[in-house]
């Protein structure tokens, strides 16, 4: 069976920094997309940045363009995000997903992305004090 396993998160002073780590297994090949989305108190979850496994190549909500990194070791199956320069804002439970239907448009699969969709990690708690 295919599963996605996050480790990270935890609880940080606003500036400060933290890295997640997602590593899927149960698939084959390196195909699709992974992808980070998060969940406020209360709101539904919201695609933060995915990558296209094959290529690379990466789509970031206009939130954490320039504050976080999404970054890849495809002999591990594993995405990183390195979260850098942390707001108040930025607190949530994380869930890493891994969708192998993904056709690479990372920017519409984040936007189109659900929990009935791909497979899906329990989740990991951020949390930025101000």
């Amino acid at each position: 069976a295919v599963q996605v396993a996050e480790s990270g998160g935890g609880s940080v002073q606003a500036g400060g920094s933290l890295q997640l780590s997602c590593t899927r297994s149960g698939y084959p090949y390196n195909s699709g997309c992974m992808g980070w989305f998060r969940q406020i108190s209360g709101e539904e979850r919201a695609g933060v940045v995915g990558i296209y496994i094959p290529y690379g190549t990466t789509f970031y909500d206009d939130s954490v363009k320039g504050r976080f990194t999404i970054s890849q070791d495809s002999a591990k199956k594993t995405v990183y995000l390195q979260m850098n320069n942390l707001k108040s804002e930025d607190t949530g439970i994380y869930y890493c997903t891994y969708d192998p239907e993904c056709s690479g448009v990372v920017r519409e699969w984040l936007l189109l992305h659900r929990i009935q969709h791909g497979y899906w990690g329990q989740g990991t708690q951020v949390n930025v004090s101000s």
